[in-house]
């Protein structure tokens, strides 16, 4: 098919003629102005002919090349305008292209070792880790519910930090002990954004529960005759709910950033969980909003309940001071058990990242992060129970065991 029409003027293309950028278009008309047409077919002539001219094009649109090609004049520029512009704009379509491709659809998690005599050894100690902790935690609950005098605010938020310590556990260990039976380290993209989303939520909601159990000790040591007006039921819910509330909020904030992060070729994660800094060390794309959103809130909700906890054992140190030598031991017992739920908690968490800022190798920093997921979840139940006779007393209690 051919097109006939007078070549008075340079016909200009469109400006995406080099299917690139409006400059580029414009750019290349801009030369082909400059060009000189004499005849219908391409090739030298002689001097100018009078009146409009008939051009036939091969093609049923005005193409740059075929433009060039009827000129008599010399197109060197026109022909190194088109080179560059055509390295420049498939470039940058290439860029586009790749960015787009990067919906991957699957991780691998390396996890804690690729030695295959050590799997048995791995699989055999989490399972019993995460028995124990869920055993441990789920006897606390059903204690707690099933005794009336333990229907107090101290038990209520134990009661909520037992089954956040259960679901912290069984994001992470039930994920890890398939991948182990199965000899398959892969993780679906969708699972680890949701094994992201739920490490998060339970993290920061421990965080938080920690920070009330503080405040309630704070209350009972400090102002006990007033404490049954301040820690009524109603404030207790709220400090659960509002705990809940900021952490799902959190997380959901903190996944939807990274579903938004485009990744390349490598998808090895040294972990044996999806863990957001992980992730973002994987990105290709720009990271440099979710860095500092991650920053901002490490710093508003992590440093906020820690700041409330230092509070709270501040005061509550000072008035054990004050009261009698008899009494200090009592006080002290009532929050000695939270007081080291709390140290393991925060001195776990934080010799994680700071072993692996100092060593600069991400692959240590999954055996660390074993002892705040999975070692500190299981020892909670212990630290409760064995120094706790109310809860000594109503396990008894709900199994029928003489007391």
């Amino acid at each position: 098919m051919t097109s006939r029409f007078p070549v008075r003027r340079p016909v200009y293309m469109g400006s995406r003629g080099l299917a690139g950028p409006f400059p580029l278009g414009l750019a290349a008309a801009v030369f082909a102005e400059n060009c000189r047409f004499c005849g219908g077919v391409p090739g030298p002539c002689g001097p100018r002919m009078r009146g409009p001219q008939i051009w036939k094009s091969p093609i049923f649109f005005c193409e740059y090349n075929q433009v060039v090609q009827l000129a008599y004049s010399d197109t060197y520029l026109n022909d190194l305008v088109l080179y560059f512009a055509t390295e420049l704009v498939g470039s940058h379509i290439y860029h586009i292209m790749q960015r787009n491709d990067t919906r991957i659809s699957e991780f691998l998690l390396l996890g804690l070792s690729e030695e295959p005599e050590l799997q048995p050894l791995l699989f055999g100690l989490f399972l019993s880790m995460y028995l124990v902790t869920c055993t441990g935690n789920l006897l606390i609950i059903l204690a707690i519910i099933s005794d009336t005098n333990l229907h107090t605010p101290m038990y209520f938020f134990l009661c909520n930090l037992s089954l956040c310590d259960i679901c912290f556990s069984s994001t992470t260990v039930p994920n890890m002990l398939v991948s182990i039976q199965t000899e398959s380290r892969v993780i679906t993209y969708g699972g680890c954004i949701t094994q992201i989303y739920f490490v998060l939520l339970f993290a920061a909601l421990e965080d938080f529960l920690l920070a009330a159990m503080a405040y309630d000790r704070f209350v009972a040591i400090c102002h006990p005759l007033h404490y049954s007006v301040i820690m009524n039921r109603r404030i207790c819910v709220l400090l659960v709910l509002g705990s809940w509330i900021m952490t799902v909020l959190n997380s959901l904030l903190q996944s939807s950033l990274v579903l938004q992060l485009s990744f390349c070729t490598h998808m090895e994660i040294p972990h044996f969980f999806c863990e957001i800094n992980q992730m973002v060390q994987l990105a290709c794309s720009d990271t440099f909003i979710i860095v500092i959103v991650m920053y901002f809130v490490a710093g508003v909700l992590g440093g906020g309940p820690v700041a409330g906890i230092l509070f709270s054992y501040s005061k509550i140190v000072s008035s054990i001071c004050a009261i009698s030598k008899g009494g200090k031991y009592k006080a002290f017992s009532t929050c000695a058990s939270h007081l080291l739920v709390v140290s393991l908690f925060y001195c776990m968490g934080i010799g994680v990242y700071l072993s692996s800022a100092a060593s600069h190798n991400t692959k240590s920093v999954a055996p660390a992060s074993v002892m705040y997921t999975v070692v500190t979840p299981m020892l909670n139940p212990f630290i409760y129970s064995l120094r706790n006779k109310d809860i000594k007393g109503a396990l008894k209690k709900f199994f029928g065991w003489k007391i």
